[in-house]
């Protein structure tokens, strides 16, 4: 853990276990932490030194914009690009424009993150309702339904190294999760981020597959530790 240096980490001034736990991590290991209330008014104090951002997107990226840093991020178009050995499932990038009757009941996932809710769309119809006043163009990730869903784990990743993989739902083995995993990692290292997380699921009729990618700057721990994986937040900010 690499707490003993002049970073200071910035987190909202309310927050929640997870965020404690965090704190706690990186306080025990000599780190300095600053709770934000008004984060959107500059501190100048805080100008000159380096700094680590942890917390939702809001939160994040006016903070990134303040003190001029950089946030790590991975593509979110990449799981559209990946290998079906992976995915278990066809992945495809379209536009809202694109998506057509024939595609329902599907799973669509904004490209933007949070622009709309994520989820199964039984119809056109209920797709558009949830979409309406964004442009046609917007991209978004369709993929089919996968059920049932026995299992998902959360893994934070730095340059390549699993620092730790924990079950956020259900019930499967977690050791061939890992397994899993670092099969992905070593044939797709080059299309991630220094520190990213990925979510992987587990079904009874394909086995692992990847879910999703997060940022380590905003995701929640999900029974991670955050002694293990403190690295990674604090490495997701670039100075």
């Amino acid at each position: 853990m690499s707490g003993n240096n002049s970073t200071i980490l910035l987190i909202a001034e309310k927050t929640d276990i997870e965020f404690e736990q965090v704190f706690a991590a990186w306080t025990d290991s000599g780190g300095e932490i600053r709770r934000l209330g008004k984060y959107w008014v500059r501190e100048d104090e805080l100008a000159d030194r380096k700094v680590a951002i942890y917390g939702n997107q809001t939160f994040a990226f006016v903070l990134a914009q303040i003190y001029n840093v950089e946030l790590l991020s991975p593509d979110d178009t990449l799981i559209a690009r990946l290998d079906t050995k992976w995915t278990k499932r066809d992945v495809q990038l379209k536009t809202i424009g694109e998506v057509t009757e024939a595609d329902f009941p599907v799973f669509i996932k904004p490209v933007i993150p949070k622009i709309f809710v994520a989820g199964v769309f039984d119809t056109l119809d209920a797709f558009k309702a949830v979409v309406q006043g964004l442009s046609a163009d917007e991209q978004v990730l369709v993929s089919p339904i996968v059920r049932p869903i026995a299992a998902e784990a959360r893994a934070f990743i730095m340059n390549g190294e699993i620092k730790d993989i924990a079950l956020y739902e259900g019930a499967a083995s977690v050791e061939e999760g890992k397994v899993f995993l670092t099969g992905f990692i070593a044939d797709n290292r080059h299309d991630l981020p220094d520190t990213v997380v990925v979510d992987i699921a587990f079904n009874e009729h394909t086995g692992w597959f990847v879910l999703e990618f997060n940022a380590c700057w905003g995701a929640g721990l999900n029974n991670c530790s955050a002694e293990k994986v403190i690295d990674c937040i604090i490495n997701a900010t670039i100075n």
